[in-house]
């Protein structure tokens, strides 16, 4: 196992959704010299080699990194999504069944539902309070303990249950938080969250809460092929991207590490790849270093890094025929109407892969099935840049477990570490690949 790896395992563990991950983001950026910026104030004068960073929303953040050059600067961009699919917790959520207190949730993303049941589940995300002044304050917070158990019926009462796994959210798969005791008077959820944020100068308004798998990431097989994980998707990309980002040195273009919220519903939010956060993010940055933006954009490339699927063993025919992905056979190159991907794109990724000595291969859908959006469409649909399509192989996308191979992360961060270090000059019909 590389040592990627096994620091993207760590870092799964200790990020249980998108809020958590920038918390988690900004502090290993900070320690890495990363100054954050902050967009209610007008930035000036960024620095050369200067390293920055800026949120939005709590739950997105881009980084990026100034080169001491600016003569035919472009924007070396790696996208990836801080959010997976969860259930999120419901305004008045308590609910009284019997003897048992359960939460009311609801889906956020498409899950796999029964992949839920029987597991030790946690609560994490952000919680906004009021001082004694009345500033709003939001706290970001992690209750990381057994709390809850969404129990699945027994074989004995649902006859049917290997036959059908139809899982109606609202009343099938509300998780249980507690027995129900006369005597406790005080809202559970509440109670919890004012011990974790024990502060009785604050009083909580609301509240972005979600419940996470806290089974934490392992590794298995015969020869330890195998990452064993929640939230592969999309924290695999992230991560190596995050290692890649921080560990490059780039004498022709300003790096950029765009990680966006809200992937798996549409990315239609403030701080989703919908929404102008990049575009905004990078005219704020040409305009203090006074480069022309448009140029600029000609000479930029986007790498668009969400999982891919792996073939399935007990479903191989559901690949396509002539494409099909293997674990730990390197970086996936997704190819569909719906991907960025390009033959000029696919091209210039292709031969920064081998400048890594990073193995890769070419991922399409079979013809009569879908593919989703990605945030590099998206994305480009604000800023019109070369822009590819990639991932890392896996099975069982959006379970609350999913699988890939052990050895994809670190062929991702060899090749992202190559792409933060190269440049991307548009010449008439030409693209230079610059390279030190």
């Amino acid at each position: 196992m590389s040592k990627v790896t096994e620091e993207l395992m760590e870092f799964i563990n200790q990020t249980p959704n998108a809020y958590n991950c920038v918390e988690n983001l900004k502090n290993i950026l900070k320690e890495n010299g990363y100054q954050e910026l902050f967009e209610y104030e007008e930035w000036k004068d960024l620095k050369e080699e200067g390293k920055y960073f800026t949120t939005r929303g709590d739950s997105s953040l881009i980084a990026f990194m100034i080169p001491a050059k600016k003569e035919n600067i472009g924007f070396n961009i790696t996208a990836a999504h801080t959010d997976s699919p969860s259930f999120s917790i419901k305004p008045n959520p308590k609910i009284e069944n019997g003897n048992y207190v359960q939460l009311n949730i609801e889906g956020y993303g498409s899950m796999i539902n029964h992949t839920w049941l029987d597991r030790p589940l946690a609560i994490a995300g952000r919680v906004i309070c009021k001082d004694k002044e009345g500033t709003i304050i939001p706290k970001i917070i992690n209750i990381n303990k057994d709390l809850l158990i969404i129990p699945s019926q027994a074989i004995h009462i649902n006859r049917e249950v290997n036959q059908k796994n139809n899982l109606n959210r609202q009343t099938d798969m509300l998780p249980i938080i507690s027995l129900n005791n006369s005597d406790i008077k005080k809202d559970h959820l509440i109670s919890l969250l004012e011990d974790e944020i024990n502060d009785s100068n604050l009083k909580i308004l609301d509240y972005d809460l979600y419940l996470y798998n806290r089974d934490p990431s392992k590794i298995c097989g015969e020869n330890n092929e195998f990452l064993l994980s929640p939230r592969l998707d999309d924290l695999a990309c992230l991560y190596p991207a995050l290692k890649s980002f921080i560990n490059s040195n780039n004498p022709y273009s300003i790096n950029v590490l765009s990680a966006l919220n809200n992937e798996e519903i549409g990315s239609g939010t403030k701080q989703g790849a919908d929404s102008n956060f990049l575009l905004d993010t990078l005219t704020r940055i040409a305009k203090d270093l006074e480069i022309e933006l448009l140029p600029a954009l000609s000479n930029s490339f986007i790498v668009s890094a969400d999982n891919a699927h792996a073939i399935h063993p007990n479903a191989s025919s559901k690949c396509d025929p002539t494409n099909k992905v293997e674990l730990n056979k390197g970086i996936v190159i997704k190819h569909h109407i719906n991907y960025t991907t390009d033959s000029l794109t696919s091209s210039i990724f292709k031969e920064v892969c081998n400048y890594a000595d990073a193995p890769y291969q070419d991922f399409a859908c079979r013809s009569d099935m879908l593919c989703g959006n990605t945030l590099g469409g998206i994305s480009t649909s604000h800023v019109g840049i070369n822009s590819i399509d990639i991932g890392l192989a896996q099975l069982a996308m959006h379970s609350a477990t999913e699988t890939m191979g052990s050895e994809d992360p670190e062929y991702l961060y060899q090749a992202l570490k190559e792409f933060y270090s190269l440049g991307f000059e548009q010449q008439k019909n030409t693209i230079k690949i610059k390279r030190k």
